[in-house]
């Protein structure tokens, strides 16, 4: 006898076989009950719902996925992590060669960032007749000195004396022919009504740094000599330390780039270790930015300055939004679908988070360790003890072991390797080789810092109808700290190269082009270089020459390497950055970034043509 009752809800039917035996006359009844579920739904979503309809189906299913499986292992209950953790000593601004003799900067990582340390451009005046200083700065000092002044217990006023002394001198002719409008109006109001603050540093400090005593004029009375030198000694403080300036020396700033080089060394045990960072950018600082640089020692081991660090913690399990739920019938929070990830065949990295999510989101831990920024820290050892007493040693992987078990390999820093060089500018280009593994390195990184508007900016753009590279000097910096939009300040008269009045065609030898762009010539560099070469230029123009006003284009010849200007083009800004640093110390200097341009453009220049 069989029976087929059905269960809507389950979409399944269920087979019940009855066996009838006779033995003698009287029959036996059921002797044999089997259930067999025939599922009559292809995609089985009833049976992935889990729905619950007994206590009993409820258990049967944790018992199936394996819920009540025990295993012989342990939890970690407790970690003991020891480490070689030094700090960056040294410092070379820069990009530094093999066998050249470098004297190194000392560097405390807790007194500055290594941004502002790589980044700082000068601000001040470099003598007290610095044409290309900033008259503001100049005259906001001297006022601020005066002051100071006044805040002393002086017998009478010493305003008038200072200000004829070292009053701020009016402009030239030659310089208010260079000068805009809103400079020429701010120079000519303070012209000898405030003292210039490059002639007072000047008078009160040397050149080696020493405090110089009084001048003779103006003249201060005995009793009033400590209240000025007291105002003295606290406008140098502030005047002196209100940016962050580079040393004197090699600079960072590496102009046939537009980038920053340097390297930062620290003694590591017996080992010292450089780290190099061949084209940064600006901006932010991290472990990424810089790799192992084997072949320039910096001599840092010599500072003993690497300390042995343990610490003994609770390992916490590692989880994030939307990981699978350990038991059977406990609710997720469905943040996150993994069952939506697009993972191909071939995509093994999402192939790799849907494993780990599903099969091993609950076999991680975290340690935390305490280390300070601006150190580079080694993995001694690693012991983990279980919730049952056993203690595991775990060791750090090092290239090269045989034994390979129970090792980890978690943090690495790429290796540098140069390539052989035709001169010393292209052996600043370094290509990354084999990582070092087990090497940790905490970046003394700015989380935020507060950056103004550019005062300068540069926008290097390619031209194919021209054939050129162009440098096109958007924003430049005035005498007093304003910014100057070169295309709205310059603007060209072109009506003297048109026919006067004429009807017929005329021709023209070389149309114009705005005087804030300046072209890169490319030019081929002498053996054993013969690397191309983007040298600045200037264009004979009715109007002038097309010649740079800025900081960062002039100056010093610009042999700007061809492939720094690629197609996308290149932005370089030049502005003040502030922040706080550890201790809550204020850090503010001037700085160069570079960034993605705006793509290619059109300059208009065309050669021999004819115009109606």
């Amino acid at each position: 006898m069989v029976t087929r009752p059905t269960t809507a809800a389950t979409g399944a039917t269920l087979a019940a076989t009855v066996v009838v035996a006779s033995s003698g006359p009287q029959p036996s009844i059921t002797s044999w009950v089997r259930l067999e579920p025939r599922c009559r739904d292809a995609a089985m979503r009833e049976g992935i719902h889990a729905r619950v309809f007994d206590p009993l189906w409820l258990l049967a299913r944790q018992w199936q996925v394996g819920e009540f499986e025990g295993e012989d292992a342990g939890s970690p209950v407790q970690a003991r992590w020891r480490g070689l953790s030094a700090p960056l000593t040294r410092v070379w601004p820069g990009a530094a060669q093999p066998g050249q003799p470098i004297r190194p900067q000392p560097y405390d990582p807790a007194a500055l960032p290594l941004e502002a340390v790589v980044e700082r451009r000068p601000v001040r005046a470099s003598g007290p007749f610095d044409a290309g200083s900033s008259i503001r700065l100049a005259a906001e000092s001297g006022l601020h000195f005066l002051r100071l002044l006044e805040a002393q217990p002086l017998s009478r006023s010493y305003r008038a004396g200072f200000i004829a002394q070292h009053a701020l001198e009016a402009p030239t002719a030659a310089e208010r022919a260079t000068l805009d409008d809103e400079s020429r109006d701010y120079w000519d109001l303070m012209a000898g009504r405030v003292p210039d603050g490059r002639l007072l540093a000047a008078a009160w400090r040397a050149a080696d740094g020493t405090r110089l005593p009084l001048p003779a004029e103006p003249a201060i009375a005995g009793p009033d000599r400590a209240e000025v030198n007291a105002a003295v000694d606290a406008w140098l403080a502030t005047y002196e330390t209100l940016f962050c300036e580079p040393a004197p020396g090699p600079d960072a700033w590496q102009r046939e780039r537009l980038e920053y080089a340097f390297s930062a060394g620290a003694g590591l045990g017996a080992a010292d270790l450089t780290l190099t960072a061949a084209e940064y950018d600006g901006g932010r600082l991290d472990w990424h930015s810089v790799d192992l640089d084997p072949a320039v020692p910096l001599g840092a081991v010599f500072d003993q300055a690497a300390g042995e660090v343990a610490r003994t913690v609770m390992p916490a399990p590692v989880s994030f939004r939307g990981a699978p739920a350990r038991r059977f019938w406990e609710f997720e929070d469905a943040r996150i679908d993994h069952g939506l990830l697009p993972a191909g065949p071939g995509d093994l990295p999402q192939l790799l988070l849907a494993d780990f999510a599903g099969s091993h989101g609950n076999d991680w831990y975290v340690i935390p360790v305490d280390l300070a920024v601006g150190t580079l820290t080694q993995t001694r050892s690693l012991v983990v003890a279980d919730t049952f007493g056993v203690q595991t040693l775990i060791r750090p992987h090092e290239p090269g072991t045989a034994d390979q078990a129970n090792v980890f390999s978690m943090f690495a820093l790429a290796t540098l390797q140069r390539p052989p060089a035709r001169d010393s500018m292209s052996a600043a280009i370094y290509r990354p080789s084999a990582p070092r593994a087990n090497l940790f390195y905490l970046a003394p990184g700015l989380l935020r810092s507060l950056d103004g508007n550019p005062r300068d900016e540069v926008l290097l753009l390619r031209d194919e109808l021209a054939n050129l590279a162009w440098a096109v000097e958007k924003v430049v910096q005035g005498r007093v700290e304003q910014r100057v939009e070169r295309a709205t300040d310059e603007r060209r008269d072109a009506s003297a190269a048109d026919s006067p009045g004429a009807a017929l065609p005329s021709y023209r030898l070389a149309t114009e082009v705005p005087p804030h762009w300046i072209p890169l010539v490319p030019q081929r560099q002498a053996a054993p270089d013969g690397s191309l070469r983007l040298v600045r230029g200037r264009l004979q123009q009715t109007g002038g020459l097309n010649a740079a006003r800025g900081a960062i284009l002039a100056g010093a010849p610009l042999r700007l390497h061809d492939e720094e200007v690629p197609r996308e083009g290149a932005l370089v800004t030049r502005g003040y950055q502030c922040t706080r640093w550890i201790g809550g110390s204020t850090v503010l200097w001037l700085a160069l970034r570079k960034r993605v341009g705006r793509g290619e453009g059109s300059s208009g220049l065309r050669y021999d043509g004819i115009e109606p």
